[in-house]
């Protein structure tokens, strides 16, 4: 059946706020969603099915069953199926009027502005501190308005970042709100948070972005709005520029990783160096944890098992064997190997220290 444009925006056109000329200039933009999970969602799907014409989706990840409570537009049949593919066919469904390129990878430092470089606006959708820290610095250097949301339990936090104003100055950013990154704070994963405020904090984002198309209305600019679902209130953080801080030169030296917990056993690590005079050995076995299984790991890895499924209890490990567990970042194989080792005293495990991202 063919849809009729403007019979399918009627309702959004017929605002004087909006009208023909605002859903045009929907049609035009295009939109960055960097993580798509439960804020990122939902944000792809409602800018799509308002008119945005072109979306990019960016997220390495795939869907697990600890998604679906929040993450809604994911259904038990989408587990271990890539996130963004499965949200761009939900897109395809909803609305032909909407072009969808996806990235099934993370972003990184090297990557980021060359990739925020062809879009209007960058939409940060992700749980990841460090990262959040990446596209604030890396849309400010690339002077691209960031649509910023952000959650930790039950608080929800929205503001929309780096905007042109009429005086010709960029308003604020991320690290006018926090100067530095937070070394405390765990994701969603590790905090956990409630299904309503995911939902509420994606369509203040989607809200956000529209007005920022269409120049309607007020934006959350130069301030951070603050949610908090169990008492059902808000209040909105004034936030100040601050000239002193240079994003250029922290965005040069940063790496933008998690560094490693710093009460690691250094018993139970491996450095890259150690491993690589003992890749050949026959006795070693390499255990991949990371959750994404597409992951070009630089040596040969004899059992991959996501650190989302590892289950101590179906593990059988050979005790003349030495393993080495691996991961990105070398916080998640180090969790493995601390639990091997607490379950198998005697079994020959260490974790790749740093992980392969520094090996």
């Amino acid at each position: 059946m063919e849809i009729s444009k403007s019979e399918y925006f009627k309702r959004q056109t017929t605002l004087s706020e909006i009208g023909v000329n605002g859903q045009d200039l929907l049609q035009k933009a295009k939109v960055l969603i960097i993580g798509c999970g439960g804020l990122g969602g939902p944000v792809a799907i409602y800018l799509a099915t308002s008119g945005v014409g072109t979306l990019h989706l960016v997220d390495f990840d795939n869907v697990s069953v600890s998604n679906l409570h929040r993450q809604v537009f994911f259904k038990s049949d989408d587990i271990q199926h890539s996130k963004v593919a499965v949200l761009a066919s939900e897109i395809q469904k909803r609305t032909p009027f909407t072009k969808v390129n996806v990235t099934d990878e993370a972003v990184d430092k090297s990557s980021i502005l060359s990739l925020i470089s062809r879009y209007d606006i960058v939409v940060d959708g992700t749980d990841n501190l460090q990262i959040k820290y990446l596209i604030n610095d890396a849309c400010v250097i690339a002077k691209k308005p960031l649509v910023y949301g952000s959650l930790y339990k039950f608080d929800g936090y929205v503001a929309t970042f780096n905007v042109l104003d009429n005086k010709g100055n960029y308003t604020c950013n991320l690290r006018d709100a926090f100067p530095k990154i937070a070394t405390d704070i765990p994701n969603c994963e590790a905090a956990g948070t409630m299904n309503p405020i995911v939902g509420f904090i994606a369509m203040l984002q989607v809200n956000e972005v529209i007005k920022l198309i269409t120049k309607a209305g007020s934006l959350l600019v130069n301030q951070l709005l603050i949610y908090n679902a169990l008492e059902n209130t808000q209040f909105k953080m004034k936030l100040k520029k601050n000239d002193s801080i240079n994003i250029e030169n922290i965005f040069e030296n940063s790496i933008y990783s998690e560094s490693y917990c710093k009460n690691q056993d250094s018993n139970l690590l491996i450095s890259s160096s150690e491993l690589n005079k003992i890749l050949a050995n026959p006795e070693i076995e390499i255990v991949s944890v990371i959750d994404n299984l597409k992951t070009n790991i630089p040596f040969k890895v004899h059992q991959k098992i996501p650190h989302k499924e590892f289950d101590l209890a179906k593990f059988t490990p050979n005790f003349n064997k030495q393993y080495i567990i691996v991961c990105n970042k070398g916080i998640s194989s180090y969790d493995i190997t601390l639990k091997l080792k607490q379950k198998y005293s005697n079994l020959s495990v260490l974790s790749l220290f740093e992980g392969i991202n520094n090996y």
